[in-house]
């Protein structure tokens, strides 16, 4: 019943939108209205629905288990209709903004992974353990994680205690990680993803459809 429910629900939403897509093209030119990607977006995202919410029942009424893949086309229903143009205006900056804060991000996974290769040289022959008796800092990309991790410090201290109790002077190498990479390279992370954001918030593409 739920299952029924759910459906019919979701056809009366796709409806709506089929519905407010046909009248705006009856008040609009045809090769006006066909230009516009928003509503070839929307024309789009309304097939795929429909299409996988008929394949989904037909299977279950065989017994056959199957996912809703096109629930991930449901944002562009929230994206492209007309009240949306603030969410536009956002999207769109977060997709200019992306490009220009790669480089801070690819420097800062260079860092990341320099410090994981000297973790392995410096713990991994050392035959270290954990609190609970596992291997400590032997296995590089298990090393990449903790030291990920330990950037939002929400394994601080517990990663470095297997080291520090071998010797306290490995806790400088936990420390100038936190400092490298949590007090600098997040701030200047967050610095540039701010910057670029504002400025692409700003600016509005002359001649765009919003």
């Amino acid at each position: 019943l739920s299952l029924q429910a759910t459906s019919v629900l979701e056809v009366l939403c796709l409806l709506v939108f089929l519905g407010r897509l046909i009248h705006f093209a009856k008040v609009t030119l045809h090769n006006v209205f066909w230009k516009d990607t928003k509503n070839i977006c929307i024309v789009v995202a309304i097939l795929l629905s429909l299409t996988d919410l008929a394949v989904y029942g037909i299977l279950r009424l065989y017994g056959v288990r199957s996912i809703r893949w096109s629930r991930i086309v449901r944002p562009v229903f929230l994206i492209n209709f007309a009240e949306s143009r603030q969410i536009r205006r956002a999207f769109r900056s977060i997709r200019n903004t992306l490009p220009e804060i790669t480089y801070v991000f690819l420097l800062f996974m260079f860092s990341l992974l320099m410090f994981s290769l000297m973790a392995l040289k410096l713990f991994g022959e050392r035959n270290l353990q954990t609190a609970e008796g596992l291997p400590y800092f032997r296995n590089y990309l298990e090393i990449v994680f903790d030291l990920y991790v330990l950037v939002t410090t929400a394994n601080s201290p517990d990663v470095m205690m297997p080291a520090f109790d071998f010797s306290s002077w490995y806790a400088l190498f936990f420390i100038a990680f936190v400092i490298v990479n949590t007090y600098i390279f997040m701030s200047l992370f967050l610095a540039v993803v701010y910057n670029n954001y504002k400025k692409h918030l700003k600016v509005v593409p002359g001649g765009a459809s919003d």
